[in-house]
């Protein structure tokens, strides 16, 4: 999957430092680079820089204000408690569902995404 960003380096640090993902590539090619985030479990994102007017205006809402994204964890509290730290601000506190326990966040330009440790079957 692809997600339009502002800067290379700022969303590498985010993502990395921030969200826990491991950099799994970065490859300059002449004015762009190849920046690959993965969180694990086979999933990655294309941090892709805004190189146009049209694109640089789709950063941060590329779903709309929905929440589009979502980062499965093994351990709510510690990631939570992490991401806080860091200064990932989050738009509700942590709750219980019937599917696990889920809080939304915001990335770094405001794209929506669920923090979320499925509940045990």
């Amino acid at each position: 999957m692809t997600l339009v960003v502002r800067d290379y380096d700022e969303a590498i640090r985010f993502y990395v430092e921030g969200l826990g993902f491991t950099l799994v590539e970065d490859v300059p090619q002449g004015d762009k680079r190849w920046v690959v985030v993965s969180a694990g479990a086979g999933a990655s994102l294309l941090l892709a820089q805004a190189d146009a007017e049209e694109q640089r205006a789709r950063v941060g809402d590329q779903t709309g204000g929905r929440v589009g994204f979502f980062l499965t964890t093994d351990d709510f509290d510690r990631d939570h408690t992490r991401m806080t730290e860091f200064g990932v601000r989050f738009l509700e506190t942590p709750r219980n569902e019937v599917y696990g326990r889920v809080a939304v966040f915001e990335d770094l330009y405001g794209n929506r995404w669920d923090l979320l440790q499925p509940a045990r079957a």
